[in-house]
């Protein structure tokens, strides 16, 4: 994209009028900043160059300096305890090329996702790195992004995205993963089987559903509208959608994070039921500790380590100059055997 570059010499020009809008000053003050001359203050002066970053536009040569030794690590949360993991992982990799992590967390109804994006241009950042974020689901904001192609700041996102947003893309093959888990559940002679998905626009779990779909066709036990429930991704929204599985017969339940999966051995233990004598769980991520609950839980492995270094060279490659395509690298997830599954009853 060719990046727009304001003619400095008109003060009336529109573009001018814009950075003048977006800050709240005069487009005079907006002159004196462009044209590096007294009389305006340092927070003033540093507002208008953000928001020439913000609006895409190109600094005056003498104002661009260097970029901070600094980037973004944006999280969707931290309930899941994958992305702390994977931010572990990449924020030590950072750490080790001379880069500081900036952990930009988000909460319901607190700091959001474009402003976020806004602080981290203001803070000159090298690059930003989303740990799954808006662009997994195709009904949420994007405009945020195109503020980061139109500045060329290097991006690498973590998880499937809608196909319109061509950032360098390293994600764990979902198809496979649902594949991996309803193989085995079905193998164990279970015919009644869930899955516990996100929302429908999420992408993700529509490449879960589509894989499974199929699968499911093909081994000649076609998956029943009544037997996939969408929600959210906490314990709390898999034991309620566990519930409705159960209630419709649902003997094994595929799940779209772990947990999720925690909350549908919930659900089980609830109505009665043992898992995994009665109804077997699987989940996904195999996070932190996952060992350790009671049954241990069978999981798909997201390959972080592999992942997370994937992602620091595609970023460290990006900041040097070289030009990169908007792939997704797609990673082989592992089915990891414990004691949440069994033969059906």
């Amino acid at each position: 994209m060719i990046t727009q570059v304001l003619a400095y010499t008109d003060p009336m020009s529109k573009r001018l009028a814009e950075v003048a809008q977006k800050v709240g000053v005069s487009e005079a003050t907006v002159s004196r900043v462009l044209n590096d001359k007294p009389g305006v203050s340092d927070g003033t002066r540093q507002a208008v160059l953000t928001a020439l970053d913000v609006l895409g536009y190109e600094r005056p040569t003498k104002l661009r300096g260097e970029r901070a030794r600094l980037v973004g690590l944006v999280l969707p949360e931290l309930q899941n305890p994958i992305f702390p993991a994977l931010a572990e992982i990449i924020g030590g990799g950072l750490t080790q090329n001379g880069y500081t992590p900036l952990l930009c967390t988000q909460n319901a109804g607190g700091v959001t996702e474009s402003d976020y994006v806004d602080l981290l241009l203001a803070q000159q950042v090298s690059g930003v790195i989303f740990l799954g974020g808006n662009y997994t689901q195709a009904d949420a904001p994007h405009e945020h992004y195109e503020r980061l192609r139109q500045v060329n700041l290097p991006t690498v996102l973590v998880n499937a995205r809608i196909p319109e947003l061509a950032f360098p893309t390293v994600s764990t093959d979902d198809a496979a993963a649902a594949e991996q888990a309803l193989l085995h559940v079905h193998q164990l002679g279970h015919r009644k089987i869930g899955m516990l998905l996100g929302p429908t626009d999420h992408i993700p779990s529509q490449r879960k559903l589509a894989a499974g779909r199929l699968l499911l066709e093909k081994l000649g036990a076609p998956l029943s509208d009544d037997m996939i429930v969408r929600g959210l991704y906490s314990l709390e929204s898999g034991q309620a959608g566990a519930t409705r599985l159960i209630a419709a017969g649902a003997t094994a339940i595929v799940c779209a994070s772990d947990p999720i999966a925690l909350g549908a051995v919930r659900a089980a233990r609830r109505a009665g039921f043992r898992v995994p004598q009665d109804i077997s769980v699987v989940g996904f991520d195999d996070s932190a500790l996952m060992s350790c609950t009671e049954p241990p839980l069978t999981t798909v492995r997201q390959p972080i380590e592999s992942m997370g270094r994937t992602v620091i060279e595609l970023l460290l490659s990006q900041i040097a100059g070289t030009r990169q395509t908007g792939d997704e690298l797609l990673f082989e997830p592992e089915l990891v055997l414990r004691s949440s599954t069994a033969p059906v009853a």
